[in-house]
């Protein structure tokens, strides 16, 4: 059993003064869940090469905002980690980190179920993502893209909980465990993938859940290269030619 006695939610945010309100205030009903009553709990934005409104929706939203220009999601990550690591100033082992994205909402019992997990013992909770706010072009794309992202991993005997995604926008690592693989690493695209690889060959309890699944935006023009809105942009192509 582990004693959360803190947690932070890390945010990184390029340009997304649009969608960021949504996210945050996602985040806000999450962390009013009566299970999160005697955690600390704090919201970190970082703000990555930001030309626009971002820090200042965050700051409005009672977020810790730390800046940078690195344009590199890896960097932004860990830089909202450290800093939520500093403004806490407990135990790493009994602090949480989850992570989602600005382009991302998260649904009401994500942190508790997070925390609730954390406190049995696991080491990190990585969970699964859903589309949301596609136009009407795009139904033929989302109809193939849920098919085939349910079906990958799913038990032959029937539904699993279990799955082999990985997403930035739903996941969450103890803070000591993040530490002692080297926590998330410089990259353009993949740092959330490299960081559970590193979890699961350092030995650390990775749980994969499809419980409590993130919204997240069906845009095509992602923010980050390599990440969620570029594989629909090729599976948009893929279908376009098949069709």
């Amino acid at each position: 059993m582990t004693d959360i006695a803190g947690m932070a939610v890390v945010i990184p945010a390029h340009n997304e003064q649009a969608l960021l309100p949504a996210a945050l205030s996602a985040v806000s009903r999450a962390a009013r869940h009566p299970a999160l009553a005697s955690t600390r709990l704090l919201v970190v934005v970082a703000a990555d090469a930001c030309t626009d409104g971002t820090r200042t929706v965050a700051r409005r939203a009672g977020a810790l905002v730390v800046p940078l220009h690195a344009r590199n999601p890896g960097r932004a990550r860990a830089a909202g980690v450290a800093l939520a690591l500093r403004a806490l100033r407990l135990d790493p082992g009994n602090v949480w980190i989850a992570s989602t994205d600005a382009d991302s909402e998260v649904p009401p019992g994500w942190l508790a179920h997070q925390r609730a997990r954390a406190e049995q013992g696991w080491d990190a909770v990585v969970g699964t993502v859903r589309p949301q706010g596609w136009p009407p072009a795009l139904a033929d794309v989302i109809r193939t893209h849920l098919r085939e992202y349910e079906a990958a991993g799913a038990h032959p005997g029937g539904a699993s909980d279990l799955h082999p995604h990985v997403h930035g926008a739903n996941l969450g690592v103890r803070a000591d465990a993040y530490l002692r693989c080297g926590g998330y690493p410089a990259l353009t695209a993949g740092e959330d993938h490299a960081l559970v690889s590193a979890l699961e060959t350092g030995g650390h309890r990775v749980l994969r859940t499809r419980r409590h699944p993130v919204l997240t935006s069906a845009r095509l023009t992602a923010r980050a290269q390599g990440g969620y809105g570029d594989h629909l942009g090729r599976l948009a192509e893929r279908v376009h030619l098949l069709g």
